[in-house]
């Protein structure tokens, strides 16, 4: 098997995350590291025995033997070093989300295209085995007509930063452009375009909210100035409808996992269960995910 040779962009919290999933993967090897965290980019590198470091994302991209560069960076950070790194010859794998603003992720698509390079956003939720299982219910007509879908997220008091964990840049506008619809929501989001197929969208509407209470300092040293809950409601051609739902913080319990419905089932994602009437008889049903997934890996070509 050849190797296919990585740099990476960005080595914090995300990044080193990465970093770790790229040790399970043969035939991978991560040969470049950029940050400007002086410190922090030579723990790293010694850590996962990455050989050449630099401050400058510039200098990864001139590399002949990288083919591909992942960009670990906060989300209006994620255009310029994207196209940077397409218009060098390397394929992208971008975090979450695409990017700070639609404009910019359209730019970022349409570099990829022109310049002949693959563009992949980390969007795990995709590839979980609550997805497949549902893709292969709707794909058998276990659903039927397909006219709602919700897309929740929840954290009872999950901010970063002011709340324990991540750095400040996650709660400022200049740097991550929004907070839980754009940190969580995505993920829960794109799965339910995926699973309905991503019609065309009419019309949405919604509302955020930052309302509840922080302590005074961490609110002053955080600059804290995005949105801690998402509701919104989206209308597409056709009829059908998705509601969403997504917190950083709220003074309630979990909510409900993400869920589709159609005319003769529904199923919820998380915790996964399916939803029908077999002879006049509402049922709930649960399958053995891990079993799928075994078999899939086993005997499917790809």
């Amino acid at each position: 098997m050849s190797t296919t040779r990585i740099g990476i962009i960005g080595v914090g919290q995300i990044g080193k995350i990465h970093l770790r999933k790229y040790q399970e993967i043969p035939g991978v090897e991560v040969v470049a590291a950029c940050d400007i965290d002086a410190a922090e980019l030579q723990k790293v590198s010694e850590e996962f025995q990455i050989p050449h470091i630099y401050s400058n994302y510039r200098e990864p991209l001139r590399r002949e033997d990288i083919v591909a560069v992942d960009v670990c960076l906060h989300n209006n950070l994620h255009m310029p070093l994207t196209v940077a790194a397409l218009e060098a010859d390397k394929h992208v794998y971008c975090e979450k989300p695409i990017a700070g603003s639609y404009l910019d992720g359209k730019v970022m698509v349409e570099r990829a295209t022109a310049c002949g390079r693959m563009l992949h956003i980390q969007l795990a939720t995709l590839y979980s085995k609550e997805t497949k299982a549902a893709r292969i219910l709707i794909e058998g007509g276990q659903l039927g007509r397909i006219y709602h879908a919700r897309s929740t997220g929840y954290r009872r008091r999950g901010r970063p930063f002011v709340d324990g964990y991540g750095t400040k840049s996650f709660v400022q506008k200049r740097i991550a452009a929004g907070g839980a619809l754009l940190d969580m929501g995505i993920y829960h989001i794109a799965r339910m375009l995926y699973l309905i197929d991503s019609p065309e969208v009419e019309r949405i509407s919604g509302k955020i909210y930052q309302e509840t209470d922080i302590d005074p300092k961490h609110r002053e040293e955080s600059g804290y100035d995005v949105e801690e809950l998402a509701i919104g409601l989206v209308r597409f051609s056709g009829g059908t409808t998705m509601d969403i739902n997504e917190s950083w913080a709220i003074h309630l319990n979990p909510f409900e996992g993400s869920s589709v419905v159609g005319s003769n089932g529904g199923i919820r994602l998380d915790p996964f269960s399916y939803h029908t009437n077999l002879c006049d008889l509402e049922m709930d049903g649960t399958f053995a995910l891990d079993r799928m997934e075994y078999r899939r890996h086993q005997l499917l070509p790809n």
